[in-house]
């Protein structure tokens, strides 16, 4: 598990240097991407596959959009090096190499699989972003709780 947990920050901070995230950002990518990859495996033990990456993307965006409202930058920022590690490449690839090797009904399954992971994904971005900003900045809450304290 700590290799796991020490690849998916690294291959993340790796993306976010090879996409131009500015260095200053790294640490934050790497923080992300390495919770929701942690919290992807953990899940697997307890729900599919595809509602593993559900959750673990929201995780994803939901602290994307918390350091992109504090460090006053893009979500993209955080977000595209942080969803990196739940990308479905492994599914994507035995269902090329499946597909060439003729075995059809394996390729199938796999394909299916890397589109359930894939809609997941989707469903967990757009479950997250469409909160509306001001709830991830601390002066909104501080302002509701002086109204509601009034």
């Amino acid at each position: 598990m700590i290799q796991n947990i020490v690849c998916s920050f690294l291959g993340t901070v790796g993306f976010s240097v090879v996409s131009n995230v500015p260095r200053e950002f790294a640490l934050y990518c790497g923080l992300t991407g390495m919770t929701g990859f942690v919290t992807y495996v953990l899940l697997l033990t307890y729900m599919s596959p595809a509602f593993s990456a559900f959750f673990a993307t929201m995780l994803v965006v939901l602290l994307s959009r918390i350091f992109a409202v504090w460090r006053k930058c893009p979500i993209t920022v955080f977000l595209i090096p942080g969803i990196i590690p739940l990308v479905p490449g492994t599914y994507v690839y035995y269902t090329a190499y499946y597909f060439v090797m003729n075995e059809l009904s394996l390729a199938l399954a796999k394909g299916i699989d890397a589109m359930k992971l894939a809609f997941a994904i989707v469903l967990g971005i757009v479950f997250i972003v469409s909160i509306p900003r001001q709830f991830f900045s601390i002066q909104y809450w501080k302002k509701q709780l002086s109204h509601h304290k009034n």
